[in-house]
């Protein structure tokens, strides 16, 4: 696999920045979530096609309804980013459900909850071991 050159790099920084800016402020669909990211963006070489990596915070309906309206709104995108962006192709955009943002919040709340366990059985063991002190 070939590595990105500058340019292409670049260019998917800054698609990624547009289309952020286009779901959020100009796409009016109601099944789109508000709580939706533009995680990362891959733009082929040739300009010709564009994978967008897109995550949605809540549950199952809403990531199906946010996938189905931005399918849906996919040629409109399209639009506003050849507007936008001064680019010889315009790609063609296919959305990607990532849920690594709620990867992390749910292995987050998991660690807060073992070391909150790990505190209650440390205090649990200290007080047995103050009684079991006094009791000498």
């Amino acid at each position: 696999m070939r590595k990105n050159s500058i340019k292409n790099t670049r260019i998917n920084g800054e698609v990624q920045k547009e289309l952020s800016v286009i779901i959020r402020d100009e796409i009016k669909d109601p099944r789109i979530s508000p709580w939706t990211s533009v995680v990362d963006v891959l733009v082929a070489p040739d300009l010709k096609t564009c994978k967008v990596w897109i995550s949605v915070l809540g549950g199952e309906q809403e990531r199906e309804n946010t996938g189905k309206g931005l399918k849906s709104a996919a040629p409109y995108i399209r639009r506003e980013l050849a507007h936008r962006l001064n680019l010889r192709n315009t790609p063609e955009i296919n959305f990607v459900m990532d849920q690594s943002i709620e990867y992390g919040v749910s292995m987050t709340h998991k660690i807060d909850e073992v070391i909150a366990h790990d505190e209650n059985a440390a205090r649990d063991r200290g007080d047995s071991e103050e009684d079991s002190q006094a009791d000498e």
